[in-house]
Order: structure tokens, then sequence, then C-alpha cells
């Protein structure tokens, strides 16, 4: 049962619109009095301080992914996502070794970076006739590009990936706001499943087709469900990340300085946007038994959010924490890939691609700067970015 509403006010009052909008003064109050706290608005309790979201995280018996009302596999049924123990373990088993990240390196990096050397190449030429938006135009291109490399998908086109993904997140971030999965979400993962089953049947020395092949592996259905949340994550939230951090830097005229002058800091860069602003702001737990979290009394059963968002603003681990600042040293201490045995498995490929996608870009277009007759802001539920980011040159 959830508790009465007086017994965390802050929670109570908190409402899906705001935390859509910018969830960051709210997450603010509620880890200063309420760190772990019951909100009607997502019916479940949310976790906003950085010690409790890792604790939560890395505590997979009493936090589970594990549960039938967990939102992504209610779009694409169960994968490693949405398992954990020994049925984790074994659908992840067989992409853990092709996204290590010397494997990345040594496979993917130098692809991704002509990839985006090329997309850049594009935005210079389309900026030289006028205004360019660079998150589906050039952030979702990269991402779908280092993906299909990545899984060695090449059967459906960018923009037709980029569509199923767009019905699939709308799917998702559905479930989070409590709305039911739309029928676009369920024929998009239909769409993509047939594209990635004829992957697999090209019988190719690929990552799919070695997962469907392995003695004792995944079936097809199976292969294709774990293909799909990699590319859910190396699509859409790395599109995000990317898009999040060429906003950020647009918007510190300082710190865009200095990455143009020392490209290496694209690095730092990245680090302190992922924290500053996680592409996935939430992630999701069911408790799998009566348990106490940061002095809340958690039923057995009730959803556990972790926000991300809120535990990478911990003023307790990160010194003026809405400040974006090139020269943190610890920002890598943010969660942005999460934590624990439900770690991102792309993280090495998608910062590969944020970083190089940001070098070509101030390579490819010295006077890169927001269109301020189209401002951006990043918005989103579960997954935050902003809608469009239009830039010119000048």
């Amino acid at each position: 049962m959830p508790p009465p509403p007086d017994r965390f006010p802050l929670g109570a009052a908190v409402t899906v619109a705001e935390l859509e909008r910018d969830p960051h003064p709210c997450l603010a109050r509620l880890r200063a009095a309420e760190p772990v706290s019951y909100l009607p608005a997502l019916g479940g309790w949310l976790v906003t301080r950085h010690d409790l979201a890792i604790r939560a995280m890395r505590d997979a018996e009493r936090f589970t992914v594990d549960d039938p009302r967990f939102s992504t596999a209610l779009v694409v049924g169960p994968s490693m996502l949405s398992l954990d123990g020994v049925a984790h373990a074994r659908h992840r088993g067989p992409f853990v070794a092709p996204f290590r990240l010397a494997e990345v390196r040594e496979r993917l990096a130098a692809g991704v970076a002509r990839a985006a050397d090329e997309l850049a190449e594009q935005v210079a030429a389309a900026l030289a006739q006028g205004p360019v938006e660079l998150r589906r135009g050039f952030a979702g291109p990269l991402a779908v590009r280092a993906m299909a490399a990545a899984l060695g998908f090449d059967t459906a086109t960018v923009p037709a990936v980029l569509a199923w993904y767009d019905a699939i997140v709308a799917g998702v971030s559905g479930v989070s706001a409590d709305r039911p999965v739309p029928a676009s979400a369920h024929a998009a993962y239909a769409a993509l499943g047939d594209a990635l089953r004829q992957a697999i049947a090209t019988g190719a020395d690929t990552v799919l087709a070695a997962a469907a092949s392995a003695a004792g592996g995944l079936a097809e259905d199976e292969v294709v469900a774990n293909a799909a949340v990699l590319l859910f994550g190396g699509i859409e939230t790395t599109e995000g990340m990317i898009a999040n951090l060429l906003l950020h830097l647009l918007e510190a005229p300082h710190a865009l300085a200095a990455v143009r002058a020392e490209p290496a800091l694209a690095a730092a860069a990245l680090e302190e946007s992922l924290r500053l602003e996680p592409a996935a702001a939430v992630v999701d737990r069911y408790a799998t038994a009566d348990v106490e979290l940061g002095g809340a009394a958690i039923d057995r059963g009730a959803l556990v959010t972790i926000s991300l968002a809120g535990a990478n603003r911990d003023p307790a681990v990160f010194t003026e924490p809405d400040r974006f600042d090139l020269g943190r040293g610890d920002a890598r201490r943010h969660v942005a890939f999460a934590h624990g045995p439900h770690v991102c498995l792309g993280m090495h490929l998608a910062r590969i691609e944020a970083r190089a996608g940001v070098r070509a870009l101030l390579r490819r277009v010295p006077g890169l700067r927001l269109d301020e007759e189209r401002p951006a802001a990043v918005r989103g539920l579960v997954f935050r970015k902003p809608a469009e980011l239009v830039v010119r040159v000048g």
C-alpha cells in the first residue's frame, strides 16, 4: 500500500509535467528532505541521493528489473535489460566481449571517426545554405551507423531505424507515465524485429549471427530482443547524449573555446555533460521483499525508480552541482550509465561516438553557434534531450 501523502509531502506534490520539463529543482528538494520519497505521480518510490542510488542498483537481489511491469519488456519482451541472475547472465553473455573497450577501439573506433567526419562535412555544407538541426540531422545518424557496424546490422536505412525508435521510445516513456503501450510501438518493434531476423539469416560473421549460433546460446527471438535493447541504448540514449553535449558546449562559450583549442578536452566535456543531464534520466527496479532504503519502508513489489539525474547533482558528491564545469575532476563519478549488473554494455562505444562527433563538428564548422530564433531545451521524463538542436554559423 502507498504511504499516506503527509508522510512524503514533497513527493506527493510532484507532477509528471514537472519531471518532464525541468526536474532538477524538485529533485534537489527531494534529495535534501526526502531522498527516498513516494511519488503518486509515478505510482512508486523515487531515489535521488547518489549513495542510495548506487546501493539500489548494485543490489539485484532486493531491487530487481525482473517484473512484468518493467516498461521496456512490455514493448520488446524479456531481454538482458529486464532479467536478473542466471537468466540475465545468459542473455547478456553473448554480447559482452564485442563491447569491451579494447574490442570497440580495435573494431569500431576508426569507422566511427570516419562516419562523424562525413556527417560533419554534410552539416558544414548544409550550413552554407542556412540553419541546420543537429539532433536528428547529426547525432541520430551517427548513432545508427555506429550500431549498424557494431552488430552487423545494415538491412534498414537510417531514417527507418530512427522512426522505429521514436515509436518505441514513446511507448516506453508512456508506460513510465502510467499510459498503455500504443499499437505504434508494437508495430515499430515488429518491423525492427523483421530487419534483425534478416540480418541473422545472412549467416555472415556478425555479433547477431554469433549470438544466435553459439552452443547453448539464445533463440532467435531472444537475440532479436537483446539486439533491440542494445540498439535502444545505442541509438536513443546515444543520440541524446551527443545532442546534450553539443547543447552544453554551445551554451558555454568559454568551454566551447577551450575544446576548440584543445580537442582532447572533449572527453572532459562529455563526462560533465553526462553528469549534468544524463540522456536516460531514470531506471526502474521493483522491491523483491519488504526493505528499508534511506529511511523509507518499501513494500515488497513496489516500484522503485532511481533518478540518475538526481544522483548526478548530489552536492554531497559534486561541488556546485548545477554548473557545467569543464575542469571538474570527479565528473566520472556520475551514474549516467547506471551501476551494478545492469551497467550500460555500450558505454565505451557511446563515449567514442560522442567524442568523435564533437571533434569532427568543431573542426569542420569553426563558427558553429545556436540559432537564437529556435532555442533548444532538454526535455523528457525518462529520456532527456532537446526536441531539436538548431545551429547556424557566424
